[in-house]
């Protein structure tokens, strides 16, 4: 009798429909990605609806570093509004400075010296491989590499340091004003710029030895976050997340302005796997593709600094009167420029005086941001800090 009941046992411990319908009972989960900030992108909240590790939804929360940014512009002539503009996006200040002193120059009809113009373009391209080298050394840093962080970083503090001697700022600058420039360049700057370029271009080389060409760094990019180009173009993105998906798009090309169709410079785009010697694996408009894109865009910025370098014309750099200039009352201007994330454009309405009536800016991160919804679902939540850091936002210019 024992022996039967040690057969029958089992049987009575398991209910096999209970067991199926325990396989059948999921449970999806909220979990708050953020707010925190990683000292790059800014305050960001991402709520990410997962069931187990795959990531079903995101929704974007936004608005943390609102500060009524356009408001304020319409309370101040725009010589005055120009600080308010570097802390947009604070990777980028320069081109920011450049984008609102292009609208207000349209508006108020500002004409800028040669000079003057082909400084802007040096600068902004300065910042421009400024800011990618804070996307590309922190995007690794993301993704678990640390030493890239040191070497990007190590570039950018020499660029800090000569903009620190050009205007006396290393990250708010206020340099670019609308009718061209704060002051001339100072004393050996030249040659200082000439010096930074010629080291700085080899240590690119290194920059992919130790990132690009990663293997590991690879797998967590490559064919992660992928995003087609009509759903780049269908959600606004600009600037290297909608080149990095294939779309040759560069407002420096398609409506030059600053004198940049004087320079010769290419437009990289994203490249699938084996594609003019693009690693294998990557998809257009990857994680990896909008890294990289940023890698390639350096070069050219390089580029173009010694074409302005080597034809920097002589004469004033500013227009004679920048200021108490009367904007038409019922004119209206939107201008945009392609800064470090895109293009920032500005929408500037006079009403006969100094102050605008109304200032709008349309920021490149938050179209870009946008996307992180329709990219995420079927995704591992191990791959977000990729996608979101790829996107490289700066939540400053996104809230204002």
């Amino acid at each position: 009798m024992a022996e039967s009941v040690i057969q029958t046992q089992p049987d009575l411990l398991i209910d096999t429909d209970r067991e199926e319908q325990a396989d059948l009972c999921t449970e999806e989960l909220l979990i708050n990605m953020g707010p925190q900030h990683p000292a790059t992108h800014g305050v960001l909240r991402v709520v990410l609806r997962t069931d187990g590790e795959m990531v079903m939804a995101a929704y974007p929360h936004i608005g943390y570093l609102h500060r009524c940014a356009e408001k304020i512009g319409e309370n101040l002539q725009p010589y005055q509004y120009v600080p308010y503009t570097d802390r947009m996006d604070y990777c980028g200040g320069m081109n920011n400075n450049q984008a609102l002193a292009l609208a207000i120059e349209k508006l108020g009809g500002i004409e800028v010296p040669p000079r003057g113009a082909a400084l802007r373009v040096m600068v902004a391209e300065f910042n421009r491989i400024a800011s990618h080298l804070i996307s590309v050394g922190c995007y690794g840093l993301d993704m678990g590499a640390f030493t890239p962080f040191l070497y990007t970083f190590r570039e950018r503090e020499m660029i800090l340091d000569m903009f620190e001697a050009l205007c006396g700022a290393r990250l708010t600058y206020s340099y670019i004003t609308p009718g061209g420039v704060t002051h001339d360049l100072p004393e050996g700057f030249v040659e200082r710029a000439r010096e930074f370029l010629d080291y700085f271009e080899p240590k690119i080389d290194d920059y992919n030895n130790l990132l690009s060409y990663n293997h590991i760094f690879l797998k967590r990019t490559s064919n992660v976050g992928v995003i087609p180009a009509r759903t780049a173009l269908g959600y606004g993105m600009t600037g290297t997340c909608l080149r990095a998906s294939g779309v040759r798009w560069d407002l420096r090309k398609a409506q030059p302005y600053d004198g940049y169709e004087q320079y010769d410079f290419e437009v990289p785009i994203g490249r699938p796997g084996g594609v003019d010697g693009w690693p294998l694996g990557v998809v257009e408009g990857d994680c990896f593709c909008r890294y990289y894109v940023r890698v390639l865009e350096m070069v050219q910025s390089v580029r173009i600094i010694r074409q302005v370098l080597d034809t920097l014309p002589d004469g004033e750099v500013i227009a004679k009167k920048t200021k108490n200039v009367k904007l038409p009352a019922g004119a209206e201007v939107y201008v945009e420029a392609e800064v470090t994330r895109g293009q920032l454009g500005f929408y500037v309405l006079g009403d006969g005086s100094a102050i605008p009536a109304r200032i709008k800016a349309r920021g490149p991160s938050f179209s870009n941001v946008s996307v992180v919804g329709a990219v995420a679902p079927n995704h591992l939540i191990g791959d977000m800090p990729a996608i979101i850091g790829s996107i490289d936002m700066v939540m400053g210019e996104v809230d204002r």
